[in-house]
C-alpha cells in the first residue's frame, strides 16, 4: 500500500472514531427565568449528552434583541414580545414564537428589620411614583424610603409598570438594578429600601410583604389571587424544532422541567 493510501486510511479511521459534536443551543434573557433554565438545563444536558446549552441572563429585552439579531436560539422573557420588537423581527426574517413555561409572583421586599409587613396596591404605586416618601406614612418608622426598581430592559420592570403603576411612571429618583440578584443584595444592605423581585429569588436576607393582605404563594399566583402575577416565557425563532423542540418538550414535561420550575420557587403550569 502506498504512503498516500495509508494516510487516507488513517484519516478515515480517525473520522469514524471521532465523537459526534454536541448540538449547541444558546439561551439569553430574563434573570427571572434564568433559575428555571439553569436548573432544567443541567438535568436536560444530563439526559441528552449530545446537547450543550449556553445560558446567560441580561434581561428580557436583551434576550429578545439577541433572538431578533440571530445571536441566540432561545430568548428567556418575563413579558410578551412588544409590537415594535415584532416589527423589527419581521425586517430581520425572524418569527418570534412565545411559549409559557411557568407562573411567577412579583413580590415587594424590604429589609428584615423594617416593621412594615403589608402595603396596598395604591400605596405601592404612590411609593414608586414618589408621592409617598417616608416610611412613617405607611405604618413604619420615620425615615426616607429608598426606592429600588429593575431597569427598563427588564420584563419584571414592564410587568410592575403594567400591574402596579398603570399609566403612572416610576419616578426618576428610583435606583435601577440590572438583575433580581442585585436587587436582593441592595435591599439586604439598606434598612430603608423597598424593591420587587420574582418569587423564586425570595430568601431570608429580605422580607417579602403581603399586598392587600394577601401573601405571595404559588397557589395565590396560579389562581391570580396574588395581584402581581404573570407568566414566564421562552421565545424561539419559529415553532421549536430539532434540539430546541427537545428542550421545550423537556421544560413542559410534568415529571421533568415542571418539577424544576417548582424546585426553584416558581409555579408549574402542569402538575
Amino acid at each position: 500500500m502506498s504512503f498516500g493510501k495509508i494516510l487516507a486510511a488513517v484519516a478515515a479511521v480517525c473520522c469514524l472514531a471521532a465523537p459526534a459534536r454536541a448540538q449547541d443551543i444558546t439561551i439569553n434573557g430574563s434573570t427571572t427565568v434564568l433559575p428555571v433554565m439553569q436548573k432544567a438545563g443541567e438535568s436536560f444536558m444530563a439526559a441528552h449528552p449530545d446537547m450543550h446549552l449556553t445560558i446567560s441572563g441580561g434581561g428580557s429585552g436583551n434576550g429578545i434583541k439577541a433572538l431578533l439579531e440571530k445571536q441566540c436560539d432561545v430568548a428567556m422573557s418575563s413579558r410578551h414580545v412588544k409590537d415594535k420588537e415584532m416589527a423589527a423581527a419581521k425586517k430581520n426574517g425572524v418569527e418570534p414564537v412565545t411559549t409559557a413555561i411557568a407562573v411567577d409572583a412579583i413580590v415587594p421586599v424590604v429589609h428584615p428589620e423594617n416593621p412594615v409587613n403589608n402595603l396596598s396596591m395604591a400605596q405601592l404605586a404612590d411609593i414608586y411614583a414618589g408621592k409617598i416618601t417616608n416610611w412613617k406614612d405607611v405604618g413604619g418608622k420615620d425615615g426616607k424610603i429608598v426606592v429600588i426598581s429593575r431597569d427598563t430592559s427588564s420584563g419584571t420592570f414592564e410587568c410592575w409598570q403594567e400591574l402596579v403603576m398603570g399609566k403612572t411612571r416610576v419616578f426618576p429618583a428610583a435606583l435601577m438594578q440590572a438583575s433580581n440578584g442585585a436587587v436582593v443584595q441592595a435591599v439586604s444592605k439598606n434598612p430603608q429600601a423597598i424593591a420587587y423581585i420574582g418569587l423564586g429569588y425570595l430568601d431570608k436576607s429580605v422580607k417579602g410583604l403581603t399586598v392587600n393582605e394577601v401573601k405571595a404563594t404559588p397557589e395565590a399566583a396560579l389562581s391570580k389571587q396574588w395581584p402581581i402575577a404573570r407568566e414566564l416565557y421562552i421565545v424561539t425563532n419559529g415553532a421549536p424544532a430539532g434540539g430546541v423542540k427537545q428542550l421545550v418538550d423537556y421544560l413542559l414535561a410534568p415529571d421533568k422541567g415542571q418539577k424544576d420550575v417548582l424546585a426553584v420557587g416558581y409555579v408549574p403550569l402542569k402538575h
